[in-house]
């Protein structure tokens, strides 16, 4: 855990911030600066695979990482309109 404190925009408290940006350029700096380290985690080990795997999303293709950009945004709460998210775990998807 870092000693570095952040108002977390996805928990609503302040909280323990990551301990280095968790990608370069500008999106990676805001994250760093508005996110905390749980609520990062929540989404690197959990959100973003759902989002992947639901939406069998391929990371080379621009216009899916752009998905998967837009939904991160989202979900951390850094999307100034709210955005909409994508459902997840939906059992009748694909029947």
């Amino acid at each position: 855990m870092s000693d570095r404190k952040v108002t977390c925009t996805k928990l609503k408290e302040e909280l323990p911030g990551l301990k280095s940006p968790p990608f370069s350029g500008e999106l990676g700096q805001e994250i760093f600066d508005k996110v905390s380290e749980r609520a990062w985690r929540m989404w690197s080990e959990d959100m973003m695979i759902k989002v992947i795997n639901e939406y069998r999303l391929n990371l080379a293709d621009a216009a899916d990482y752009e998905k998967l950009m837009t939904q991160l945004k989202i979900f951390l709460n850094l999307e100034s309109d709210g955005g909409n998210s994508l459902e997840v775990e939906n059992p009748d998807r694909g029947k």
